[in-house]
């Protein structure tokens, strides 16, 4: 199955390359975005839960198999973090992922990276206008997807619903992970919650129509939450001769 999806890959990859004109950029198969939620309800351990865990879900076995499956028609990965209106922090600029070297790198940076002071505002909403506004720099991807992680609901700047509506015409794909709360609290108490941010984050923060949330019971559990969503999200191939045509959202 892999080899024949390698080969179905790689014919594309060479179709596209010689439709492609002078001095345009190569293709990749997908453009991933991850925003990561850093606002006032996230602790110090915490953030560094939800740091190593994505570095740690980056190197999963199967996670760096789907990554790394056709090295010519690479992913192209981004990561930041948002909290208030006023905050985003790009952790990692746009890197094709092309070899086990390049992935090693991008987890050491990310193992690396030290919190920077940021406002205690949950802005998801501007948290995807900025997502979506990163995908202008990597236009020859076939697929674009924007996974905003998040513990709590939007209570500053533009409503996400407000957002995702001048998605409509967009392909553009929005992906949510949702973090519920560490608590002592009981077992009813914590999935309430979970279901509670689900709930909001199905009706409007997530697009497109493969779009999902993925939950996490709590920050502990965030690796393997983040593992189980990067292989769903890595394991829809888009084959097309021409990129899709992306829409900004409203203003």
């Amino acid at each position: 199955m892999i080899k024949h999806l390698r080969l179905a890959l790689t014919l594309a990859v060479s179709l596209c390359s010689s439709i492609a004109g002078p001095g345009e950029a190569s293709a990749c198969r997908q453009a991933l975005a991850l925003g990561l939620d850093v606002s006032g309800s996230v602790s110090r351990q915490e953030y560094r839960l939800q740091i190593e865990g994505l570095a740690g879900a980056l190197q999963d076995s199967e996670v760096k198999r789907a990554l790394l499956s056709t090295p010519e028609l690479p992913v192209h990965l981004m990561v930041f973090e948002w909290s208030a209106p006023e905050f985003q922090r790009v952790l990692l600029n746009w890197t094709p992922v092309d070899s086990p070297q390049t992935l090693e790198r991008i987890t050491q940076t990310l193992a690396l990276t030290r919190r920077a002071p940021a406002p205690p505002g949950t802005a998801v909403g501007t948290a995807m206008q900025f997502g979506v506004a990163q995908f202008a720099q990597v236009p020859s991807c076939w697929k674009h997807t924007l996974d905003l992680s998040g513990d709590g609901l939007h209570n500053m700047g533009p409503s996400p619903h407000i957002i995702k509506a001048g998605l409509d015409q967009s392909a553009i794909t929005i992906n949510g992970l949702v973090i519920g709360a560490d608590t002592q609290d009981s077992t009813d108490t914590r999935m309430a919650q979970i279901g509670e941010l689900v709930a909001y984050f199905q009706a409007r923060v997530i697009h497109g129509a493969d779009a999902f949330v993925e939950t996490a019971l709590g920050f502990e559990d965030f690796q393997a939450a983040m593992t189980r969503k990067l292989l769903r999200e890595l394991a829809v191939v888009v084959l097309s001769q021409n990129p899709p045509s992306h829409r900004k959202p409203a203003q």
